[in-house]
């Protein structure tokens, strides 16, 4: 073990290839891992990288490839179907846990292993990328502002950009079942886009909904606010439709349904092209309220949602390979502070 190599599982995935790609420039050297012989393989022909293959049912091939390494970094989706497995592995192994994810039931999946991760002074941090890490920083900046908020609210925009293929075949997984908010420290399902407004990101004002973003679970963690709800930038014509989208939830929920959006997905680019990354902006907000109707605001404008992905999650790997880490489960600002952020070129925060 070093203090510059990590395991890079899911290694063929659209954001996994951003981060390996990247890594040399981190000082850091990914061992690429999947479940596919041939991508992964090519892929490490490609890089000049070692690589591994296995599924993660193989809990020997899983536990012996963690023991080469002190973190994984783990791409691989759905993340409700995978990362009990890789938890476990990463606690038996005393390996450190790091994820891409963003859906509210693997965050909340992931902090039921605290106790067992302290004990074994392993880390587990999922949300190392766009999901959570500016929402989280600007959450706790704004609970540092106002130490007695009681609501939270956040939105989030992406200018320029699309989904990559990976969150929309998580996206297309759960087509039907509608939203959810943080309401008295519960959460709590709610329709998806139950709730619009405008809001002014500094440099754009955008339409904006409620979707059940991962912050409903680790914004909690964080900051102990006990009412969250979170939005995202849509057209306000098709916040229209999806309002009456409960009517028909029972019907998106097939097999027939999800089958045939996974079909348009897998037709898709595997995500943004360079040009895309490049030039693409991500725009957040946030607005904290206390019983008395004190608000705090915050904004942040940084780099493409995927690129400022593999930048934070290169940044945390880092950290957590030099020896910054704390044991158990952890949110990104829990663990390093609001001005995580700030460390990747091209964020401002107001």
């Amino acid at each position: 073990m070093d203090d510059k190599t990590f395991l890079l599982y899911g290694a063929n995935g659209y954001t996994a290839r951003l981060i390996a790609r990247e890594a040399k420039a981190f000082g850091l050297t990914p061992i690429l891992a999947g479940r596919s012989k041939a991508p992964v393989e090519a892929m490490a022909k490609e890089l000049g990288l070692e690589f591994r293959t296995f599924g993660l049912e193989d809990k020997g091939a899983l536990e012996s490839a963690l023991r080469e390494v002190r973190v994984v970094m783990h791409c691989a989706g759905p993340f409700i179907r995978t990362a009990r497995q890789m938890v476990e592995a990463c606690i038996a192994t005393g390996a450190h846990y790091l994820d891409i994810n963003g859906d509210i039931s693997c965050f909340e999946l992931v902090k039921k292993y605290n106790d067992a991760a302290a004990k074994a002074n392993v880390m587990l941090m999922p949300g190392t990328g766009f999901d959570v890490v500016p929402t989280d920083c600007l959450a706790l900046r704004l609970k540092k502002a106002l130490p007695d908020a009681h609501s939270l609210l956040i939105a989030f925009a992406s200018l320029g950009s699309s989904l990559s293929h990976g969150t929309a075949t998580t996206m297309a997984s759960k087509i039907g079942e509608g939203g959810a908010c943080r309401i008295d420290g519960k959460i709590v399902r709610r329709p998806l886009g139950e709730h619009g407004m405008t809001v002014d990101f500094g440099s754009k004002k955008r339409f904006v909904m409620s979707i059940p973003w991962g912050d409903v679970s680790t914004a909690f963690h964080t900051t102990s606010i006990p009412n969250i709800e979170t939005f995202t930038a849509v057209p306000q014509e098709y916040h229209r439709i999806l309002k009456a989208q409960s009517l028909f939830n029972w019907l998106l929920r097939t097999s027939f349904v999800r089958g045939y959006i996974q079909r348009k997905v897998d037709a898709r680019p595997a995500g943004p092209d360079d040009n895309t990354l490049a030039n693409g902006r991500s725009l957040v907000w946030a607005e904290a309220t206390n019983a008395k109707g004190a608000k705090a605001e915050a904004r942040l404008e940084g780099p493409e949602g995927y690129d400022l992905t593999w930048r934070a999650s290169l940044l945390i790997l880092k950290k957590v390979l030099s020896g910054q880490f704390k044991s158990g489960y952890q949110t990104p600002a829990g663990c390093y502070g609001e001005h995580l952020v700030e460390e990747i070129p091209g964020v401002k925060v107001s």
